[in-house]
Order: C-alpha cells, then structure tokens, then sequence
C-alpha cells in the first residue's frame, strides 16, 4: 500500500495511491489526523476497510506532494553504510559501529518541490538513499524482532553543502541542515509489501545521468541492525525515519567534483517504492 500526504484545494489531507490516483482517507477515517497515525497496523488495517469499493478522489497531477511525515520526533542518518563508499575514504577497514547524525524536518521538502542552494555555499550534494519510517516504537529492540517495527519505506535525498560540514572539528551537523536542502518521498511504502529488504535498489539521477547505483545487499549494517543498534542508545518513536546511507558516486567524490546548480533535476528512484524528483533553484 502507498500511503501518501498531499494537499489539494488548500487543504492538507491524507491517503492512498491507486496507479496514478488518490483515494483520500481523511473523510474515510473519523478520529485520524494525518499519516503520522497510518504507521501503526491497526490504522492501516482501518484504511484497507474503508477504501473497498470506492472511487478515487482526485488524480497525482492535481494534488501537491507533502512529506509523507511531516514533522517526525527524529530523524537519523546513516554514514558511509555501502560497503563501497568505505573505499572511498581509503580505508578497506569495515567500521565496527555505524556513524550517526540527526536532521531536522525542515532541511527536506516533498516530491516534486525545488531543493534550495543556499547564498552561502554553491557546494551542495547530492545523496541518494532509503528511509525507514518506524511504525512500532521500542527502546533497546532485539535485532531478531526488529524489522517488525517498520512501517515502510520511502525515498529520501540526503543532501548537503559540503563545506559547510567542515566547520565544526567533530561533527557533520551544520552542512546537514539548512532548510530545504534534501528531500523525501513521494510516499511510504507500507512494509508487507517487500518481500526482502537485502536486496533493494537505490539510483540516483542527475538530468537524467546515472550518478549512484548500488543494493541494499552491500549495506555493512542492514536495517535489522540499524534498528537495533539505534534504539539502544533513544527510544525509537512511531514515525521516526532512520536514513540508511548512500552509494557511492555523490558529487563531491568526482574530479572536479560535480556540484548541483540551478536548473538541475535530481531523481532517486528505489525499486519497490517509486521516484523521488525535484529541481534544484538558487535560495534568495
């Protein structure tokens, strides 16, 4: 099931995508308020009910994208997490812990909505990657049992001014985080519809151009892992999203490096969930 947020006529509503229409749940659901509530079972299983022999509402080219969450607790991003990308910082040596930082909801925008270079910096990346989006919370979650909390899947494009997460001496977070600098959906993908999470693909595009391609299969730390290692250290939340990493082939890594310019169009497809598009503009 695709579970999406979207606005239409002004108004913000939520629901399920039917090839290229939209049933809306909000009607359809009494007490709901938003996706934010569709990553628990119970709800999904309520909105399968209430959709049966209905009519779409309303087409994909007519409603506006919103991020499938629109503000979750946290978001937690994965580093250097193909095996690939590890040789790119010269070092064949696999990591015994993964490496972690958070983003703020508003450093992405949805499908189909312009990325921001911003007037300080014209190094800004690209990086294509999966997100999960938590549907059952839990602290300390055995890695046996932790795919079961996930909700689904969506596409997310990590991107980053690349100079800017120089400035600090330990740590990533301000090249990170300015608004509207990465991007995420079009829509979650709810879990039962993969058959196995090891082996997805992950492509990044820029005006058409291959740039990054690799499977989960070469992830060092799966998503069971992932969950595990994360919810040791925070209580995981029911909409939070874990970014699992990126292939290589970002721009920064290419001599000289290929940095996003106005006019740009970026697309990270994953197979099983769809493409996540958005042109690039100059911030004013």
């Amino acid at each position: 099931m695709k579970l999406i947020s979207f606005e239409v006529a002004g108004r913000g509503s939520f629901g399920i995508v039917d090839g290229t229409k939209v049933i809306d749940l909000s009607p359809r659901l009494d007490g709901v308020q938003g996706l934010e509530e569709l990553v628990d079972a119970e709800v999904q299983a309520r909105a399968v009910a209430a959709v049966k022999g209905v009519t779409a509402d309303f087409d994909l080219a007519d409603i506006r994208y919103k991020r499938p969450i629109a503000y979750p607790e946290k978001i937690i991003c994965v580093g250097v997490n193909y095996s690939h990308r590890n040789e790119e910082y010269d070092d064949t040596t696999l990591p015994e812990y993964p490496s972690v930082f958070l983003r703020t909801p508003e450093s992405f925008v949805a499908h189909d909505e312009a990325i921001l270079r911003p007037p300080e910096s014209e190094r800004l990346d690209y990086e294509g990657e999966i997100a999960i989006v938590i549907g059952k919370g839990g602290r300390r979650i055995p890695k046996d049992s932790a795919l079961d909390h996930i909700a689904g899947l969506t596409c997310l494009n990590e991107g980053t001014i690349r100079d800017w997460t120089r400035h600090g001496k330990f740590n990533v977070t301000q090249g990170k985080n300015f608004d509207r600098s990465g991007s995420i959906g079009p829509w979650l993908v709810t879990a039962d519809e993969f058959v196995d999470f090891g082996d997805l693909r992950v492509t990044t595009r820029v005006n058409g151009e291959v740039r990054q391609a690799d499977t989960t299969a070469n992830l060092i730390f799966d998503f069971a892992y992932l969950i595990s290692y994360l919810s040791t250290w925070t209580g995981l939340k029911p909409g939070d999203v874990i970014s699992t990493g990126t292939p290589i082939g970002a721009g920064a890594r290419f001599d000289p490096p290929k940095w996003l310019v106005p006019g740009d169009v970026v697309k990270v497809e994953v197979s099983g969930i769809g493409t996540l598009s958005n042109p690039i503009e100059q911030e004013c």
